[in-house]
């Protein structure tokens, strides 16, 4: 059967040569099970993550692409542990975003679509600006009016229209559902290609690994896209017989904006009331994830639980890695603080190989991290 749109809840199928980003009863999407690829199958001519393109469940002929992906794998070592830190901040908008971008914005130009629409709170935004601007595709964000000043000026310096929403992150959705009746609603939340792009960083890692899957994949999680690209990517591996085992995957949320956490250590993959404070991990602050059945069930098949850390937590982790060379994003850092509680828990044990996901620079939030270390004496910093 020919590779199609299908709506998990009911089962409906949709043909994926029309340009959708819902459902008719406007539900979220995926894109039928593919069968995955060998190491044959790797373009290893192209130094980005289209050298996956044959993974894809379409031909796309003429990508946007910059480059995007192959980012590096560095082992540091962390107390008893030797964890392998994947740098996604080496993308050309510098976060992991690009993944997803480019395999979107690819499909839809390549079916005649023109202008879209976005809503982000920064980092997917950035990404949708950039390739828009690469690819000649007219492009507008709605972003929430507490968003990062350098994120929104990375948008707008792409030539982006950018409008800003008052509210919670939840009230840019709810706004670009009601623009999408006059622009196409590109959404790196709702768009299922979006996913078939971040399921590179999986098979990416199996790459780095010479071929191998890890025993765990420890990341930040918002709304899940990584989680959901890291298990379609191993899933399509096992079919294909490339590896034996599923990774586990461990999600991590800051405390005070977990609803991926609040489900799952409930034993449920429906919402559970949780309180919402601000958090210094902006780009995982969505209380309501669009997939969070699908975020629950890929972590609970995999063997993998979630963990929820406090804002001081996320911030030590910061600065300890900091100390290591390496200088994430604080959403970024949420993960960091995550592994290092589940190693303390013995979740996660020393003698397995382990991968933590940087999904953005901290460059990013130059102005808190500068404030994190503003009454620090200068020999000391």
């Amino acid at each position: 059967m020919k590779p199609h749109y299908v709506e998990p809840l009911s089962g409906t199928t949709y043909p994926l040569d029309t340009p959708r980003w819902c459902s008719d009863d406007r539900r979220p999407l995926l894109i039928s099970p593919q069968a995955g690829i060998s190491r044959d199958d790797i373009d290893r001519h192209v130094r980005s993550q289209w050298r996956y393109r044959a993974s894809l469940p379409v031909e796309i002929v003429s990508p946007i692409s910059m480059g995007e992906g192959c980012t590096p794998l560095i082992q540091k070592t962390w107390g008893d542990h030797r964890p392998h830190f994947k740098l996604e901040w080496f993308s050309p908008t510098s976060s992991f975003k690009d993944r997803g971008t480019t395999v979107m914005l690819s499909m839809l130009r390549q079916q005649g679509i023109a202008s879209v629409l976005e809503d982000s709170s920064g980092n997917g935004g950035a990404s949708v600006a950039a390739y828009g601007a690469a690819g000649a595709v007219r492009v507008k964000i709605l972003a929430p009016a507490y968003a990062s000043p350098a994120k929104i000026a990375q948008m707008r310096a792409y030539g982006a229209e950018v409008q800003l929403v008052d509210g919670p992150r939840q009230a840019c959705e709810d706004e670009a559902v009601l623009q999408s009746a006059s622009i196409f609603y590109a959404s790196h939340n709702w768009q299922p290609f979006f996913l078939e792009g971040t399921k590179s960083v999986g098979y990416e890692i199996w790459e780095d690994l010479n071929f191998q899957a890890p025993d765990n994949i420890v990341m930040p999680a918002g709304a899940g896209s990584n989680v959901l690209g890291c298990y379609l990517a191993f899933s399509e591996l096992m079919r294909a017989g490339q590896i034996h085992k599923m990774p586990r995957l461990f999600v991590c949320q800051p405390l005070n904006c977990s609803p991926i956490d609040a489900s799952f250590q409930a034993g449920v993959t429906t919402p559970i009331p949780r309180e919402v404070r601000k958090t210094v991990s902006e780009g995982t602050a969505i209380a309501h994830p669009l997939r969070l059945a699908q975020v629950i069930n890929a972590v609970r098949e995999t063997g993998g639980t979630t963990v929820a850390v406090e804002e001081e937590a996320i911030v030590d982790a910061l600065r300890r890695i900091a100390r290591l060379g390496l200088l994430p994003e604080l959403t970024s850092a949420t993960a960091v603080a995550g592994f290092d509680r589940l190693t303390q828990l013995g979740a996660i044990e020393a003698r397995e190989e382990t991968v933590v996901l940087l999904t953005g620079t901290g460059i990013k939030n130059a102005e808190a991290i500068a404030d994190m270390y503003a009454e620090i004496p200068d020999t000391l910093a």
